[in-house]
Formats: structure tokens, C-alpha cells, sequence
């Protein structure tokens, strides 16, 4: 804010310099013109080089001391000017890069609007405009019995989707959507309705409402700093949602509930990408995989060495072509969970992993 204040102030500033500096030589203009002499028939008085000029006298006494103190003068704004200029100008283009941003995440929100509002229904799904999480109306095709389905599918909240993921993996999943569920693509590349431009707003508005983060390092900003986390009030509706899960028979320890959690229509939920039906409410054998892979028999043994690793792995997720692991390669697919739950919930999502 007070970068854009200082911003606007030095505009205005400039704006004002210029109309001084316009309106003196429009009134140079009119006075120059009034003192000119109308024609009277004789081009030696009218010619300027044929009419006498200054003698030595007045060209080296007043004259000479008049040019001289405008030198002086001009030379005195330069000097207060320049370092002026040079202690705004950072501050100026912060105001500057600030509004360019406002104004990218404000055609962002009006592609995220209801179709009804002339956007592209982001909100419709993913729970209102502070994209909080909802359902999207989904048909699921049973691949043994072709039955076809119509069922409510949960949509996450992307009001923390860059907790999860980095803005390359985000416009990745804004381009070509998730295969199998009511994300579709939406970028021209992944055969969607939008160009580079419109995601790049989109992701711009994204941006724009998430959580704010704690613990972020000095001058990071806390929408999106890589230092901060969840809010602790947050993480203590997540820690309480678990519990209360327990203590409802809905699951048998803290990881399980953790594991499986509606909060947020699943965007702290590992259920959602590893448990096949989770997603509409037709779960299948926990952890046995569907857009995530299969964590069943062992298989977290089988792809880390050491519970460290898996840790690890959790807290920041799979960055393309990067290893990880035994001998895994990582897509971007899997999402950090470092920064939206503690260490403590992690530990007990890895326990019942290992219990499947």
C-alpha cells in the first residue's frame, strides 16, 4: 500500500512539473507574441539580424550575470532532482508492479466467476469466489459394468493450491486439467478454451486469495513466501476434524482420519488422489490408488529406504523430472504438505500407510 501511495505521489508530482512546464511556454508563447511588431514597411527596422543589438557593456554586465544565474538555478534543480529521483524511483515501480498485479488478478476473477456473471464457472465448483472448496456434478462410467453414474464430485479448495503446488504445476493442471474427474483443461494447449494470457490471470486471481501464511521470513510476502505455513487456527481445525472423526468411529486412529479428511472438500486428503471413488463418495479399498499410486502391500517400503525419505517426500512433494526415493521420477503431481500440516500429522498419516 505504501509503496503504491509513494508511487501514485511521484505521478502526481510529475504530472504537475509537466503542466508548469507547458502552460510557461504557452505564456512565453503569448507574451513573445505581443511584443512582436506588427509590419510597417521597412525590413531594416523588422529584420532581427539587421537591428542593433546588445553593446559589450549590457552583453557582459546584466545580461551575462541573468544567463548565469539561470544556469545556476537549472543547475540547482538538476542536483535536487536527480538524487530525488533515484530515492523514488524503486518505490515507484513497486506501486507500478503492484497495480499491474492487482489489475492481472482482477480480469483473473472475472474468468474464475459464475458462468452466470460471464466467467468460466471456476467459482461453481470450487466453492465461491475465495475458492474455499465445493462439488461439481460429475457421470462415472463403472468400467466392468458400463453403468454410467451420475454423482457429486468434490472439488477442492484453491484458496491453499499454492501450499500444495508451485505456479508451474498449478498452470500445468489449469492447461490440461485431471484426466478422469470434472477438472477439464482449460489452457488452448491442453485443447481448452483459454490462452496464455487468460491463465496467466487466472493464476494471478489464484494468487490473490490465498491464506495468507505465518511464520514467513522477514520481507517475504505471507501470500506466498516458501518460509511460512498454515495458520495455526488452521491447523487446529484440521487437527479437531481428525479427532472428531476418531471419536465418531469414522476411523480408527488420527492417521486414518487425516488420511481420508473432507475439510476443505479434501484439499488436506491423501484419500482423494490414492483411494479410488473417495472423491464422490463411493470410496473403494483405502490407498489402493486411482490418480495417485497404489500405497497397499508395503509399497511405501518399496519406493523409499528410510522413513526420513518418506517424510520428506510428503512435506514437499514430486518436482518434474526430479528424483526421488529408490527409483522414482517426479511428475509435479504430488503436492507438498509441508507447509499445511505439522510435523506431528504427517507422522501419523506415514503410521497408517505402512498399516495398509
Amino acid at each position: 500500500m505504501s509503496s503504491a501511495l509513494v508511487g501514485l505521489t511521484t505521478t502526481t508530482i510529475g504530472v504537475i512539473g509537466l503542466l508548469i512546464v507547458t502552460g510557461g511556454w504557452i505564456i512565453y508563447g503569448l507574451f513573445n507574441i505581443r511584443a512582436g511588431r506588427r509590419e510597417i514597411g521597412s525590413e531594416i527596422e523588422l529584420a532581427p539580424n539587421r537591428k542593433p543589438y546588445y553593446d559589450d557593456e549590457e552583453l557582459e554586465g546584466p545580461r551575462l550575470e541573468r544567463v548565469q544565474l539561470w544556469g545556476v538555478i537549472l543547475l540547482m534543480i538538476i542536483v535536487i532532482a536527480l538524487p530525488l529521483y533515484w530515492v523514488f524511483e524503486p518505490d515507484r515501480q513497486a506501486g507500478a508492479q503492484e497495480g499491474w498485479d492487482n489489475r492481472f488478478a482482477s480480469w483473473g476473477s472475472q474468468l474464475f466467476a459464475p458462468t452466470a456473471e460471464g466467467g468460466f464457472n471456476c467459482a461453481g465448483c470450487h466453492g465461491g469466489m475465495a475458492g474455499v472448496g465445493g462439488e461439481a456434478p460429475f457421470t462415472v462410467t463403472d468400467p466392468v459394468t458400463q453403468e454410467v453414474q451420475q454423482v457429486n464430485w468434490k472439488a477442492p479448495a484453491v484458496d491453499t493450491v499454492f501450499y500444495r503446488f508451485d505456479e508451474s504445476e498449478v498452470r500445468f493442471i489449469l492447461n490440461y486439467g485431471r484426466p478422469f474427474s470434472p477438472m477439464s483443461p482449460w489452457g488452448l494447449v491442453g485443447g481448452g478454451p483459454m490462452n496464455t494470457q487468460q491463465i496467466d490471470n487466472l493464476l494471478a486471481y489464484m494468487k490473490s486469495i490465498q491464506i495468507p501464511r505465518e511464520n514467513c521470513a522477514e520481507g517475504e510476502d505471507p501470500i506466498d513466501c516458501s518460509t511460512g505455513n498454515l495458520p495455526a487456527e488452521l491447523q487446529n481445525d484440521i487437527q479437531a476434524a481428525a479427532e472428531k472423526a476418531v471419536a465418531d468411529g469414522e476411523a480408527e486412529s488420527l492417521g486414518e482420519a487425516l488420511f481420508n479428511l473432507e475439510l476443505g472438500s479434501g484439499a488436506y486428503s491423501c484419500a482423494r488422489c490414492h483411494t479410488l471413488g473417495w472423491s464422490y463418495g463411493q470410496p473403494g479399498v483405502p490407498g489402493q490408488g486411482a490418480f495417485g499410486w497404489n500405497l497397499t502391500g508395503g509399497s511405501v517400503n518399496a519406493h523409499f529406504a528410510s522413513e526420513d525419505d518418506v517424510v520428506n517426500f510428503i512435506k514437499n512433494g514430486s518436482e518434474f523430472g526430479k528424483q526421488y526415493g529408490l527409483n522414482g521420477q517426479g511428475s509435479g503431481r504430488m503436492p507438498g504438505f509441508g507447509s499445511l500440516l505439522t510435523d506431528e500429522q504427517i507422522e501419523a498419516i506415514i503410521e497408517y500407510v505402512r498399516s495398509l
